[in-house]
């Protein structure tokens, strides 16, 4: 595992809940150069006196944002069982939403790092028999998306998972910008999209608005 030491002073908004590690505040990044080199690989943060701050996404590729938080607890995993949990947690949070899902309609269900999922967007149209939506707009997202899509999956029970693609955040993170299904089918060019009671016209691919007028 990789260890991120932090200059002495940088560890204060670590420590206030910033999520963020930029690179000037780190020291050095100890570890195997595979392991530097992978983004979002997992990281033990430690103070310039060897104390445990976080374990964290490092990313050396990342232009701005060389790793991001996952936990303050030096107790707490990084693994498979953390990420089920956190997108059973953000799911729990928009249940009243998701329960009122209608066909036309859409829902934001993970914010990233307020859900504690770093990088990852994602949204819900339709229900059941509609689509999930997800952005992995980080190195964090990336490294976990087939335990976050399994989680998706199994929570919703939608089979029908595509990743979109924010070309200028993904080329930030240094990964490749393509657009697929992961899981099931890919949803239509066009749709009708309720947001807020408004319809609109949306490209559920990407999630640009489309001026009104026919489907």
């Amino acid at each position: 595992m990789l260890i991120i030491t932090i200059k002495q002073g940088k560890e204060k908004s670590i420590l206030a809940g910033d999520p963020w590690i930029y690179p000037t505040a780190i020291e050095r990044v100890d570890g195997r150069p595979q392991e530097k080199n992978k983004p979002g690989a997992t990281a033990i943060v430690q103070s310039s006196s060897r104390q445990f701050l976080a374990r964290a996404a490092f990313n050396a590729h990342a232009t701005q944002i060389r790793a991001r938080v996952w936990t303050l607890r030096e107790d707490e995993p990084v693994d498979h069982a953390m990420i089920k949990r956190r997108v059973q947690a953000a799911l729990a949070r928009r249940a009243d939403a998701i329960a009122k899902l209608g066909a036309e309609e859409l829902v934001e269900l993970i914010k990233g790092e307020p859900d504690g999922l770093p990088g990852l967007v994602v949204d819900y149209y339709g229900g059941k028999d509609g689509y999930l939506l997800c952005g992995f707009q980080s190195g964090a997202a990336e490294a976990w998306k087939v335990p976050i899509v399994q989680a998706l999956i199994a929570e919703t029970g939608c089979p029908n998972v595509f990743q979109r693609a924010d070309e200028e955040l993904r080329k930030g993170e240094g990964l490749p910008v393509f657009t697929r299904e992961l899981a099931g089918a890919a949803p239509p060019a066009k749709s009708v999209v309720k947001k807020r009671g408004v319809r609109v016209y949306m490209d559920l691919k990407t999630g640009f608005e489309f001026p009104k007028g026919p489907v």
